[in-house]
């Protein structure tokens, strides 16, 4: 007797379902939505880069967009308020913001303010020093962190050594006003995770620790064409650094996951990454603090126009779908 396929798949998710089999059948089909997440959700700035960058929208806006998609914790993008960071009515008004919307100031991100891995000691402590005054604003902010970079050119131990030091100044300043300083695998020699492990390792403090970002893993990249963010979106990746495996060595120092996406498959997973495979990771490592969404395929869409890419709202919201049914299936 032949059996119809569609039935035999129906009855064997029935099935599976009555008998409490359902974890054995693939992933994507089940998610328990009554099930705890065992994180707290965020959002990077980023995700609404194109927004920003063509005063679709504005920076003070930020946490009332974040709370229309049901999104409660921040991650402030320095790039966006880059000359506001000693301007206390903007950054009192930016707080007064995510607190009537009631919002959570997790961090800034701090880009552009130099090298902190540069083996010329006279701009490395520049780039120090550039960034105290976005401890001084993440305090103003009541946030906990920033972020930062350690990249650097030279021999890996020597830039180690380098951004170590430069890491144990800014986490001396940032102390006093009880801001701790985290690392992203972001750029260049910090997008291998086993180097960046071993900075975490030396630096050996509660007050630093990695920004564990999905995304972050190339090693070797083309040259952009342009000094701009639009030379770099078109800029390929010639070597990646096996990212789940680069996941697993940053989550022990882990004060932070970024869930990057850039588009999806029909089915509304990520099309580049196993958020499944990425949050069992998360979860076996004992992480219980905030997962920020960063979706980039909004500004990949502004560049060049491709159909497979959202605009950033719905970008934002079918990651959202993605991490909550991969976090409870974790």
């Amino acid at each position: 007797m032949k059996i119809n396929r569609r039935h035999f798949v129906k009855q064997t998710v029935m099935g599976a379902a009555g008998l409490g089999l359902a974890a054995a059948l693939p992933g994507s089909l089940f998610a328990d939505t009554s099930k705890e997440l065992f994180f707290k959700i965020a959002i990077s700035q980023f995700s609404f880069a194109s927004q920003f960058w063509t005063q679709k929208l504005n920076p003070l806006d930020f946490a009332a967009k974040a709370k229309e998609l049901g999104i409660p914790g921040l991650d402030y993008c320095s790039m966006f308020f880059a000359d506001k960071a000693k301007d206390q009515q903007f950054l009192n008004d930016l707080k007064k913001r995510a607190a009537d919307a009631g919002s959570y100031n997790l961090r800034i991100m701090v880009d552009g303010e130099g090298v902190l891995g540069d083996l010329n000691e006279t701009e490395r402590l520049k780039a120090v020093e550039n960034h105290y005054k976005w401890i001084d604003a993440a305090s103003t902010l009541g946030c906990p962190m920033i972020r930062v970079n350690v990249e650097g050119e030279g021999a890996p131990v020597d830039v180690a050594k380098a951004a170590v030091d430069s890491l144990g100044k800014l986490i001396e300043y940032g102390s006093k006003q009880q801001v701790d300083v985290i690392v992203e695998n972001h750029v260049g020699i910090s997008c291998n995770a086993a180097w960046l492990a071993g900075v975490m390792k030396q630096v050996n403090s509660k007050h630093c620790g990695t920004l564990a970002d999905f995304g972050n893993f190339c090693v070797n990249r083309t040259k952009p064409e342009t000094n701009d963010i639009a030379g770099y979106m078109k800029t390929k990746c010639l070597e990646e650094y096996d990212k789940y495996k680069g996941i697993t060595e940053l989550m022990p120092f882990a004060k932070g996951v970024h869930a990057k996406s850039h588009f999806f498959t029909t089915t509304g997973d990520d099309a580049e990454t196993d958020f499944y495979k990425m949050f069992k990771i998360i979860k076996d490592s004992g992480f219980n603090g905030w997962v920020s969404i960063e979706y980039e395929g909004g500004l990949l869409k502004m560049y060049s126009q491709d159909a497979k890419y959202l605009d950033d709202y719905a970008g934002v919201t079918a990651t959202k779908n993605l991490v909550e049914k991969a976090g409870r299936m974790a």
